[in-house]
C-alpha cells in the first residue's frame, strides 16, 4: 500500500469536502443568533466573532442586545456568504479579502451569484442524469 504525501492527503480532503450552501430564500426568521448562523455555515461562533473584527466595513451592522448577544439579519448573512466565499472558496488571506471586498464589491457579488447559479444548474443536471439512469 502506497503512503500518501501530506499534500496528496490535503488535496483528497478538499475534493471530498462539500461547499457550504446557505439558501437565504428559505429563511423564515428576521434575526438569527450567532449559534444558528454558525450552524448554517458549519463554523464555530468564534470564527464569526473574529470575522466581525476583521471585516468591520461589512459586518458593522450586526445587532447586539444589552447582554452583547449578536443577532444577524438576512443582509448580514448575505455579507457573511460573500466573506466566506472570498476567504474559504477563493482562499484569499484576510488582508487580501478585505482589499478585494473594498475595491471589488460588485465583482465579488457577481462572482458569488454566478457560482451559485452554476451549482444550481449542476445539481439539476445530476438529478436529471440519475433519473435517466433509473428509467433505462
Amino acid at each position: 500500500m502506497q503512503q500518501l504525501s501530506l499534500f496528496d492527503q490535503i488535496k483528497i480532503l478538499q475534493e471530498e469536502s462539500t461547499p457550504v450552501e446557505v439558501d437565504l430564500n428559505t429563511l423564515k426568521k428576521v434575526y438569527y443568533t450567532i449559534t444558528e448562523v454558525a450552524e448554517m455555515f458549519q463554523v464555530n461562533a468564534s470564527l464569526l466573532r473574529f470575522w466581525e473584527k476583521e471585516f468591520p466595513a461589512q459586518l458593522a451592522g450586526v445587532k447586539k442586545n444589552k447582554k452583547g448577544d449578536r443577532y444577524y439579519n438576512k443582509q448580514d448573512l448575505e455579507k457573511l456568504k460573500l466573506i466566506f466565499h472570498v476567504v474559504r472558496d477563493k482562499k484569499m488571506t484576510l488582508e487580501g479579502a478585505r482589499d478585494y471586498l473594498k475595491n471589488n464589491k460588485k465583482k465579488a457579488k457577481d462572482d458569488k451569484t454566478l457560482i451559485e447559479n452554476l451549482q444550481t444548474v449542476r445539481s439539476f443536471l445530476i438529478e436529471l442524469k440519475n433519473s435517466l439512469k433509473q428509467t433505462s
